[in-house]
């Protein structure tokens, strides 16, 4: 098994309407997820582009979501935006930094913090619409041109980051060391 190395930039978590969430210094995470996240818990109510009936109750894959400052900087480059992406104006739980091709770690693959905690990656966190407008509410772009939102799945395609479940509860703090150990095989 492949192992990389990088760093907590920001840890966040709650329930705004527009999906942004707060930071913190740190969070205790629960088998559940992040507590007080509006994507934590066991199961999740299916959504338009799952394959079963919208509201249909379902297993949970998405308790957390992360990004990579990395990343986040290539859709900001991408979109001429005037400041940087932030994880907490895209409603991601963890930004990470060092970890090269973040949204790209396979399914299975593992962040190991200090504390014990394990997040597992369910599966890469595809961009969609809903944010690019958000997006272009929040943002301004170096050329003073309007933020082209409608184009956010576009940019930020295979930069997105990832989502997951919790393998092992734990804390984890803004600046921990997080170990990848990135799945190599096949999932079933």
């Amino acid at each position: 098994m492949q192992e990389v190395e990088g760093w907590v930039r920001s840890v966040h978590a709650g329930g705004d309407d527009d999906y942004s969430k707060p930071s913190a210094s740190g969070f205790d995470i629960g088998l559940e997820g992040f507590p007080g996240d509006r994507h934590a818990g066991f199961t999740r109510l299916a959504q338009s582009w799952d394959p079963e009936p919208t509201g249909t109750p379902r297993r949970n894959e998405r308790q957390w979501s992360g990004v990579s400052v990395e990343e986040l900087e290539l859709i900001r480059q991408k979109m001429d935006l005037s400041e940087s992406l932030s994880a907490e104006e895209l409603g991601a739980n963890l930004c990470v930094e060092g970890i090269p091709g973040f949204s790209q770690l396979p399914k299975g693959s593992k962040l190991v913090f200090p504390s014990g905690a394990v997040l597992l990656v369910e599966e890469e966190n595809p961009p969609c619409g809903w944010m690019g407008e958000h997006l272009a509410a929040t943002y301004s772009t170096h050329s003073g041109d309007p933020v082209a939102g409608k184009m956010f799945p576009r940019f930020a395609l295979g930069l997105r980051g990832v989502v997951g479940v919790v393998d092992l509860a734990g804390v984890i703090r803004e600046g921990d060391r997080v170990q990848v150990r990135i799945f190599e095989g096949q999932p079933l």
